[in-house]
């Protein structure tokens, strides 16, 4: 066997010098030789050979001569000693022992024992191989012997992998050995080892030579073996540098983890030898191999960081949450209070709970809690809204009953659905240390639970007080034992109910969570849930009342039933798919019944279904082709009458909101499209007659549908930002383009997490194939015509009407309808209107049925021409040939002629306000309406709201007796909205123009919008507060410094900066305030600055300067935060306190806090002011030009509280560089957004890194720096593992050789270790490195 034995490291000899040395070996052996003799001899025979030492050859040649045939104690003597003279590698004679050894165990348990023994002493030492120049050429020797790169399936074969590969193996095949010994290993699922545990071959004896030969002797040595078997694995998972390696193995090959994994909890619960341990329990087993236990828990070294470390959980900026919801609490959920009132402008809701939740390290307890206190919050700030043309109750309802409560069922879900996929991977055994199935349910209940103690955030609005009291008495019908349908509870009445039955808002939240499966009906048994005793019910409950009950059983739909069914909300998914197939199947007129329905209060307060509502009707706007069809045109033209239906239905402002929400107006807007195309295309020949007697013509239709679709675009806000050429508001560049590009992304990755097939599995029967197929606007040309004569409109003055075209014609007979009167010469005396090209108008003497007949053409040939009709009118009137009165009555005609004109006239005037060509308008009163009446109080409710703010106001009032001005086409504009009356048929179409109204006018110059807030006060004085509130964000509108002025009162308020008491008052109450109107007592009160912000923000013009400002308030904010606004002499005699932790008053656990929210603040309003855009623009450029260019920040005298300012500084930098990313990109790869991660974040990682490496001169304070770099590593370690698997590995590795010139060498192995296999190797060795 020895001649076999060839040389392949350094050095000569060829076979007769391991001949040699076999014969040396053996000689030793016979005369039993001291081993110190042998290995001198050995060396110096390998030495003279010129053979390297340590000598893989040597490691193969000694373990073949052991095994089996010199299996005596003396040879394993000799091969300890050419350990101890490192004679041999010491990892490869392990690995050769291992492939030896462990198979032959039982036979020889000696020698297993022995094994053990050296793998003791050996295996945990590896700073001198990977300092040896044959590193390499080692690992390689040890992957050929144990087949690791083969078994493991890993193409790198760097060292550093190889090595992780080997401990990894040791450790398997110890616990496969010990399975296999007590009988344990066909309880895996692969019922075998993948390791040899039984000889391979007929070279051994049967016989250990040396061991004792009674078989009971025998059969108490394997125990024990087994027994210190399972001690190394304890070992190897306790060691600070192996459990380490095996972490890697842990992160980079989680197949083969899992296998292990299973394994070892196998080991757990069966094994008697680990029971029978003194000093490891099976339980303390199944911690130190739990998915939850940080190896790489860092601690840091420098003095800086010991100060922070006292605070910091695990040296990173993740501390525990505080059991109270105070000034500290706000800190950690003030994101979501911002986003959710920030949506109720019709901002998408970002999606935070998850990422705060990592940032924050809190439980899933308090992460709920937090959700529903932010959203019991929204409520209460609208629970007595001023009366506005903006109700928005029911969308904050919506948002708390619905979106809060589907957010959480997504989050309990997501962690339910891996769990169901465990399970299926566990049949054969049972993990003893699995949490709980639904561990984020039961955090649910108990937040549920704790919810009850906040009685003042759970008081319902008056409005949804009786819903309240219902949800309550449900619960104690059910205590009771009384059995009642659901329909005697939707007409019970609170005269039937105990004195002391009342519900408030977490009757209703739980309600829509046993709705969505999330509880039972035991939590009606909660303490205290209700508080009505079960003898006072009454127990005269009716059979059969008329309701959603009685619509399950077969009712018909009777005119009574329909009221009712329209007034009450379904309370399951069942009955709303009840009244969905009828809509689908039932007859015409049952549909339209059906249509009705959805659009009552099962949309707007059917909180528990509401998510399958709204899906619905997006559904029923295109609706399938009925199987008897055969006609030439489209079938959709046969449910005009319904399709009118749910169009009214969902018009109204709340509704869009609702969609909006629930993340379907890019679904709503594919929907209406088909139906604009063509019904706009339409001759209106036929008409409908609806049950109301009135008269239904496709322009109706396509009006409805087409004033929709422009509100999900947002409709009111491209003007100025095409024309004036600034940089427009990121989040409102919407366009039809865009909403079918998503529309068409969601429903291409829509179905592919289990999260959406569990969502979905119901629903997808009624999901009809056109559904699914993606839309181009390629397919709408008419829509897609109308929208290029929309954009030309804005860009440019009208051109190109040609003479005798149908778009001449029927501009002339536009303005025919509109003047007819002084066309004819009956109007006050005022010429003909014509259109500026045409030659003449049409006939004076066309009657209004000639009129008429000659408008019996497509809505979408109407639009064409209505520019050019309007250009002429407002010439017209520009030339004193139209009185303003003439005006705004036939801008009312013509909108109450097609009402989808008005779109054409917003587009067409608002682009000519922005041309600045129009003389003035008067508002004299005379000529245009005046709001001299009361545009002085208009100034004083002004700065009355603006009073906390301490922004100037500037004059509305004009001096001398001038009247106001207006530019004439928002003079236009604004006495064409005063026309309409305030009711239900009029508010589809003021929905569209209002916004559009004030929009215009907070683009003008001042005094524009009181002027126009004092015209419409003036006509509903109801809606005065709202007015007013509108009115005072216009300040902010035409002065940057003032948007300045208010960010700063924002952190202010939300840090309580005003105090020097850092635990003054400050958080959500300060910041977003109460509400807003008279309601309270002294009538308007100033509004909070973050409600200012919330309303303005969308109307910055240069939103990229917002990032600058925001990091330069929050660096102004740290330094009010450690100086806690005490005088100089008093923090120098409080700041030498002992490990810093107290300076100036303020512990640094109180300052971090206030750090940490300030950061939450910042990072909000930055994702809140200008999404993906400003974020990646923040990242990419706004902090590397701050870094490099910030001056040093201002050191106090002692220079011991400047440097804590600088350091607080850093990790304020870092908690709000992580949290901007989180919100704009999320933690993990679930997301669309994720996508546009790798490439922001490679690019400011670059920047560390090169900094690091010295390639960039920095100007900041080297404590701010290293804070910094630190802070933000450590919080994307430990908060956001996913982002550093997308880091280029060179990258990764330059930054972690900058934290260990810092000593952070335990962060630089953090992030190494996750950064994947690339970084494996790296990672591997820099934790053999640091030890």
């Amino acid at each position: 066997m020895a001649a076999a034995v060839s040389v392949q490291g350094g050095g000569g000899g060829g076979g007769g010098l391991w001949e040699a040395v076999i014969e040396l070996t053996r000689a030793a052996q016979d005369k039993n030789v001291d081993p110190m003799v042998w290995a001198v001899q050995l060396s110096s025979s390998l030495n003279s050979a010129r053979v390297a030492l340590p000598s893989p050859d040597l490691a193969h040649l000694l373990v073949s001569h052991i095994c089996w045939s010199n299996h005596v104690p003396i040879t394993w003597k000799f091969l300890d000693k050419a350990l101890s003279l490192n004679l041999v590698p010491p990892l490869l004679l392990l690995a050769h022992l291992s492939s030896r050894v462990i198979p032959c165990r039982l036979v020889y348990p000696t020698a297993y024992r022995l094994y053990m023994g050296l793998l003791k002493r050996q295996a945990f030492s590896f700073t001198a191989l990977i300092n040896t120049p044959d590193y390499a050429k080692i690992m390689k020797s040890i992957d050929d012997v144990l087949n690791l790169s083969q078994i493991f399936g890993l193409e790198e074969c760097e060292p550093g992998i190889l090595l992780v590969e080997f401990v990894f193996s040791i450790v398997w095949q110890l616990l496969d050995a010990s399975l296999d010994d007590e009988g344990l290993l066909k309880l895996t699922s692969e019922k075998k080892s993948r390791w040899p545990t039984q000889p391979q071959d007929m070279e051994i004896d049967g016989q250990d030579s040396f061991s004792m030969k009674e078989t009971e002797q025998q059969e108490i040595l394997q125990k024990a073996n087994t027994a210190m078997a399972i001690e190394m694995i304890v070992e190897f998972l306790q060691n600070t540098v192996t459990a380490r390696i095996l972490y890697l193995a842990r992160r980079n090959m989680p197949i083969h983890w899992g296998g292990f994994l299973q394994r070892l909890r196998i080991l757990a619960a069966n094994s008697a030898a680990l029971r029978n341990l003194k000093h490891m329990s099976p339980e303390a087993f199944l911690q130190l191999t739990s998915d939850k236990r940080n190896v790489l828990t860092r601690e840091g070294k420098t003095v800086s960081q010991q100060e922070f470390h006292a605070v910091l959980a695990s040296g990173s900026l993740i501390s525990s949450a505080g059991q109270s919801y105070g000034a500290s609490q706000s800190a950690l959920w003030l994101p979501i209070d911002l986003f959710l009132e920030d949506a109720m402008d019709g901002s998408q809701v970002a999606a935070t709970s998850s990422a705060l939740q990592a940032v924050n390290g809190t439980t899933w307890h308090d992460t709920f809690l937090g959700l529903w206190i932010s959203a019991l919050r929204l409520v209460q700030r609208e629970r007595d809204p001023s009366e506005g043309p903006v109700p928005l109750l029911d969308t904050c309802l919506c948002m708390l009953l619905s979106i809060t409560t589907l957010a959480i069922a997504n989050i309990i879900d997501e962690e339910e659905s891996l769990l169901i996929e465990e399970a299926e991977q566990a049949v054969t055994y049972q993990r003893k240390d699995k949490q709980g199935r639904g561990n984020r349910r039961k955090d649910l209940i108990s937040s549920l639970q704790q919810l009850g103690v906040y009685e003042g955030l759970l008081a319902p609005p008056q409005s949804v007080s009786c819903v309240a009291n219902q949800a309550a008495a449900k619960a104690i019908l059910y205590i009771s034992g009384l059995t009642a349908g659901n329909g005697y509870i939707e007409c019970l009445s609170m005269n039937d109910m105990p004195m002391n039955c009342s519900g408030n808002m977490r009757h209703l939240i739980v309600e829509a969570c046993i709705a969505r499966n999330l509880l039972d009906t035991s939590s009606y048994l909660w303490p205290g849930y209700v508080n009505a005793r079960t003898h006072q019910i009454p127990r005269n409950i009716p059979n059969q009342v008329p309701g959603w009950s009685s619509l399950l059983k077969g009712s018909p739909l009777t005119p009574s039933l329909i009221n009712t069914l329209v007034a009450i909300p379904a309370s399951s998914l069942a009955e709303i798919e009840k009244i969905y197939e009828i809509a689908l199947n039932g007859s015409d007129e049952e549909k339209i019944s059906a249509a009705t329905i959805l659009c009552g209060a099962s949309l707007f307060r059917g909180w528990n279904v509401q998510e399958h509502t709204v899906l619905f009707i997006t559904r029923l706007l295109s609706p399938p082709v009925p199987t008897d069809y055969s006609g030439s045109e489209s079938h959709l033209i046969g449910y005009a009458p319904f399709l009118n239906v749910l169009l009214v239905g969902v018009s109204s402002i709340d509704c869009v909101q609702i969609f909006s929400l629930h993340g379907l107006v890019p679904q709503l807007a594919g929907s209406l499209m088909p139906i604009c195309e063509l019904f706009g295309s339409a001759v209106p020949n036929v008409s409908w007659t609806l049950i109301t007697g009135e008269e239904l013509t496709s322009h109706m239709v396509f009006s409805n549908a087409f004033t929709l679709l422009l509100r999900l675009w947002r409709f009111d806000h491209p003007p100025l930002e095409h024309v004036k050429g600034d940089v427009p508001p990121v989040g409102t560049q919407l366009s039809p383009e865009f909403l079918l590009l998503v529309r068409n992304s969601q429903l291409a990755s829509s179905g592919n997490s289990h999260n959406d097939r569990l969502k979905s599995s119901r629903l997808l029967k009624h999901l009809a194939p056109s559904l699914v197929e993606p839309m181009f606007m390629d397919s709408f040309p008419k829509l897609k015509l109308w929208y290029r004569q929309h954009q030309k409109c804005i860009a440019s003055t009208l051109s190109g009407l040609v003479n005798g075209t149908s778009v001449h014609q029927i501009g002339d007979t536009l303005i025919s309808m509109m003047f007819r009167k002084i066309n004819r010469g009956g109007g006050g005396g005022g010429a003909p209107v014509t259109p500026a090209t045409s030659a003449s108008s049409c006939s004076s003497g066309a009657t209004a049925e000639d009129i008429a007949m000659r408008l019996k053409v497509p809505a979408w040939d109407i639009l064409e021409a209505t520019p050019f009709a309007l250009d002429a009118a407002l010439t017209a009137c520009a030339h004193g040939k139209l009185s303003p009165r003439e005006l705004a009555t036939g801008l009312k005609d013509l909108a109450d002629f097609l009402p989808a004109t008005l779109a054409t006239i917003v587009s067409y005037l608002s682009a000519e306000v922005t041309r600045g060509i129009w003389k003035p308008a008067f508002m004299n009163g005379t000529d245009w309406p005046s709001p001299a009446a009361n545009l002085s109080t208009v100034e004083q409710q002004i700065k009355k709201i603006l009073a906390a703010i301490g922004v100037d106001v500037p004059s509305i009032t004009t001096a001398g007796s001038s009247p106001a001005t207006l530019p004439l086409p928002l003079a236009a504009l604004v006495s064409l909205t005063i026309t309409y009356k305030l009711d239900k048929a009029s508010e589809r179409f003021l929905t569209l123009i209002g916004p559009a109204l004030n929009s215009l006018a907070a683009g003008c110059p001042w005094p524009c919008m009181p002027i126009i807030t004092s015209l419409w006060a003036q006509k509903v004085k109801r809606w005065s507060d709202f007015l007013f509130f509108r009115a005072s964000q216009t300040v902010f509108h035409h002065n940057s410094d003032a948007v300045v002025h208010l960010l700063q009162n924002c952190f202010t308020s939300a840090l309580g900066l005003n105090s020097s008491q850092i635990s003054a008052n400050g958080g959500v109450g300060d910041l977003l305030g109460h509400g807003i109107g008279s309601h309270f007592s002294g009538g308007l009160t100033p509004v909070a600055p973050g409600i200012l912000y919330l309303r303005v923000h969308r109307y910055v013009r240069d939103v990229m300067f917002m990032s600058e400002v925001i990091v330069s308030l929050l660096m102004q904010s740290v330094r009010q935060i450690a100086s806690s606004g005490l005088p100089k002499d008093r923090i120098e005699r409080l700041r030498k306190t002992k490990y810093g932790m107290r300076y100036g008053q303020v512990s640094l656990a109180a300052a971090m806090t206030r750090v940490k929210l300030a950061a939450s603040l910042g990072a909000s309003f930055v994702w809140i002011s200008g999404g993906f855009n400003l974020v990646q623009s923040l990242i990419k450029e706004t902090l590397p030009s701050w870094f490099i260019s910030a001056q040093k920040l201002e050191r106090e005298e002692g220079g011991e509280v400047g440097g804590m300012v600088a350091m607080l500084g850093g990790y304020c930098l870092a908690y709000f560089t992580l949290l901007c990313g989180m919100f704009a990109w999320g933690i993990d790869s679930a997301s669309s957004a994720s996508k546009r991660r790798p490439k922001a974040l490679g690019a400011h990682l670059e920047f560390l890194a090169s900094a690091l490496d010295g390639k960039i001169s920095l100007g900041c304070d080297r404590a701010t720096w290293r804070a910094y770099v630190s802070g933000f590593v450590g919080l994307m370690v430990a908060c956001a593992p996913t982002w550093v698997l997308e880091v280029d590995v060179d990258v990764l590795k330059r930054l972690s050789i900058g934290l260990r010139h810092w000593n952070e060498e335990e962060l630089a192995v953090a992030l190494l270790g996750k950064g994947g296999i690339n970084a494996m190797s790296t990672a591997a060795e820099l934790i053999v490195e640091i030890g």
